[in-house]
């Protein structure tokens, strides 16, 4: 097990390196440059576009820009193109934004998921089974930008509250309970509508390998030998309808950066989806490649984690 998990990390950290230069790679061989961001400043000139590719090391061929981009990433003293800010303490400010988004989700969407699920299959062709499954493909099929602004207009407009940003305006000096109430409501709407589509997709994956499960040998053996539903349902059924979900879980974690642009841009949350769009639109390279690389490392820890479960939770998995 210790030579599997050895190799398993040395495998992904030599595969980490090969992300970080492809991404490297695709970043500057796209059109534009951060000097070219805006070309229509007549204060521009020619020398100046030239001080500021060299200051960036822009004017050094391809391979020197990666070192260059690695040294001051390991050291902490990159900056971005933008504002000349340090990379990691903006990123993880943004991050630690995310963070409770993400987590309240998660939350959200493994609670529900699986009691919907299993009473689906446990109910397959009947009322709630149909209904489910029609509300499933509804939220899998309406836009989540669609369903947001709806629900922002109808909360608005039928409370009376504010529900864009982090917090309210004027919060700041108010009682410290008032502002820790204020900051959770601010979380649930975003919350809700990054949990929704996750619900509803799970939910579906949990029927389906319920539906699988229920009808092997074992759980008929089960229900012969006299065992409660519940011990047969939840102690032998479900536990084997969860490996496939060990795999899922670990993918869970590259969605602390990709998985909440759109909801954090249409709410005004400063979190790092936001971060990273602002920083596409701005050409801010060291930006957009350091969250890309975190996002490659948070994949392959996520996967790698996973692998690590699998075989543990699964006994008649041998690792050689």
């Amino acid at each position: 097990m210790l030579n599997y998990i050895l190799r398993n990390l040395f495998q992904r950290l030599v595969l980490l390196f090969v992300v970080s230069i492809i991404a490297h790679a695709v970043v500057h061989l796209a059109p534009g440059e951060p000097s070219e961001v805006d070309p229509s400043n007549p204060r521009m000139q020619a020398e100046d576009i030239e001080k500021i590719r060299a200051a960036f090391h822009l004017d050094k061929p391809m391979y020197q820009q990666y070192f260059y981009w690695m040294r001051d990433l390991m050291t902490g003293e990159l900056k971005s193109f933008k504002d000349s800010q340090p990379v990691l303490p903006k990123i993880a400010e943004r991050f630690m934004n995310s963070l409770p988004l993400f987590i309240f989700a998660t939350l959200l969407v493994w609670t529900l998921s699986f009691p919907v699920g299993i009473q689906a299959a446990l109910h397959r062709g009947e009322l709630y089974d149909r209904s489910t499954t029609f509300l499933a493909y509804l939220l899998i099929s309406i836009p989540s930008f669609f369903l947001a602004y709806l629900l922002i207009l109808w909360v608005v407009n039928t409370f009376g509250v504010p529900v864009i940003g982090m917090r309210t305006f004027g919060m700041e000096d108010a009682n410290p309970l008032y502002v820790q109430m204020d900051r959770l409501w601010h979380l649930v709407l975003p919350s809700l509508m990054s949990a929704l589509a996750g619900v509803a997709v799970l939910s579906r994956y949990v029927r389906s390998q319920m539906l699988e499960v229920i009808g092997q040998d074992y759980v008929r053996t089960a229900k012969a030998k006299g065992l409660d539903h519940d011990t047969v349902i939840y102690g032998h059924a479900l536990r084997n309808a969860l490996l496939p979900f060990i795999t899922m879980f670990g993918l869970m974690l590259p969605g602390l950066i990709g998985g909440s642009v759109i909801v954090e841009q249409i709410f005004a949350w400063p979190g790092i989806g936001r971060l990273s769009y602002e920083a596409i639109l701005a050409r801010d390279f060291p930006v957009i490649l350091t969250i890309n690389f975190i996002a490659a490392a948070l994949t392959l820890a996520g996967t790698f984690i996973s692998d690590v479960l699998y075989a543990l939770a699964d006994p008649r998995i041998r690792l050689s």
